[in-house]
């Protein structure tokens, strides 16, 4: 199946790793040119080299998502229209929400959710000109189903829901889409990192934290970040134009609600 996505821009946030970096190599494979973004610029430049060996098209972009004049003044050097959007910011320390100081919520707010509306409203003016645009939000299983010891996060990501689903019906005639995907436990370092917390908060091993969490799956496995990648690429691509406001779950049948 042809994507539709050769000529297509795609501003890919957090793809130096994980789930992003993922995500550019797929979009990059199927033929658009790819924006590779990220904090350290040797993984950017990594990333985008690799990229460029394989045949395909990328640029680089350093910048902070946490640093609102650096990310603003990052976003100056865009030289080309951007079409795709994928927004991808990183998840605040897990711990008890109970305890998240004021400055906690503060700081994350900004790094995880008022960066993403900045960076969409800094480019969906030129989507909506071309009458074309896809904005992707990346989130989290815990907006559905809300994960322990991971309120900040759950908290946060589900004001992204909200705010993409209201976004996608004032655009939607524009031939922009919004949408959000909800990545279970796909095997990243995130998820390493977390269950290596886990495993200290409860003096477990993060194996058998691992295999207690894909007990939970009724795939009975993590995912590859190659899967969530795929739909990503569907959800941004020509073929998914009547696609808008809507939650798609990469979980395995991780989320039990209906």
């Amino acid at each position: 199946m042809d994507l539709g996505l050769r000529g297509r821009t795609a501003l890919v946030l957090g793809s130096s790793r994980g789930l992003g970096e993922a995500i550019a190599r797929t979009l990059a494979a199927e033929g658009a040119r790819v924006i590779v973004c990220g904090r350290d610029a040797g993984r950017v430049a990594g990333v985008a080299g690799d990229i460029r060996a394989a045949g395909g098209d990328a640029g680089e972009l350093v910048l902070d998502l946490a640093d609102g004049a650096g990310l603003a003044a990052a976003l100056d050097t865009l030289t080309v229209p951007v079409d795709i959007l994928v927004n991808n910011s990183g998840g605040p320390p897990p711990g008890p929400v109970a305890q998240a100081s004021a400055e906690q919520w503060s700081r994350s707010f900004e790094a995880m959710v008022g960066s993403l509306v900045a960076v969409t409203t800094r480019l969906l003016p030129g989507m909506r000109e071309r009458g074309f645009g896809r904005v992707i939000n990346l989130v989290s299983s815990g907006v559905a189903q809300p994960i322990p010891n991971l309120g900040l996060s759950n908290a946060l990501r589900a004001s992204i829901v909200g705010w993409a689903k209201t976004l996608a019906t004032e655009v939607a005639r524009d031939g922009v889409t919004v949408n959000c995907v909800l990545p279970g436990r796909i095997h990243t370092t995130r998820v390493d990192e977390l269950d290596a917390a886990a495993a200290k908060r409860s003096g477990s091993t993060p194996a058998a934290i691992a295999e207690a969490s894909r007990a939970t799956i009724p795939m009975g496995r993590y995912g590859d970040p190659q899967e969530f990648a795929d739909m990503v690429a569907f959800l941004a691509s020509a073929r998914a134009s009547y696609v808008t406001g809507a939650q798609i779950r990469v979980d395995g049948g991780l989320i039990r609600g209906v």
